[in-house]
């Protein structure tokens, strides 16, 4: 059965709560989409190789997932494009600056994902070290076989 009441019986403090009472005594609480609080980061800057084609795919890909604009996209092979790094490093990893915090590898990535609504959680959960870590070396060992990669989709 589920219940929408003006006021939360389980928690006061969360009005307009949708809760499920199961007849096994348990009782799941599930707040409106709107009731959740993402933290607004200021506009995220995420550097990406141009010419790489799986990253220009991944970056297409994102940029249909959320067009609210907060994400400003920076193709690094583009000499007129302004790195806080040099050229070479900002090729070798993927980087995004958050917060006025330069990120590189896996935490870029969870960066970007915590900006768009749809993968937020996903990028809330690489916050955890552990799962960090797990992507990070993911990620290069990623980087090892690119290249490779790379041919297959030219």
């Amino acid at each position: 059965m589920c219940l929408r009441t003006p006021i939360n019986p389980v928690d006061p403090r969360l009005p307009d709560a949708v809760v499920m009472s199961f007849s096994f005594q348990w009782t799941f609480r599930f707040l409106p989409v709107g009731k959740l609080t993402m933290p607004i980061a200021e506009k995220l800057v995420v550097w990406h190789d141009g010419a790489c084609p799986l990253c220009r795919q991944e970056i297409a890909l994102i940029r249909r997932l959320y067009r609210a604009g907060r994400i400003d996209f920076q193709d690094a092979t583009n000499p007129e494009t302004s790195c806080p790094l040099d050229r070479g490093t900002m090729l070798a990893r993927f980087h995004a600056m958050e917060n006025g915090v330069l990120l590189s590898g896996a935490a870029a990535f969870a960066a970007m994902w915590r900006a768009i609504p749809v993968l937020w959680l996903l990028g809330q959960l690489a916050r955890v070290r552990v799962i960090e870590r797990a992507l990070d070396r993911a990620y290069s060992r990623f980087l090892q076989v690119r290249p490779r990669l790379q041919d297959w989709f030219r």
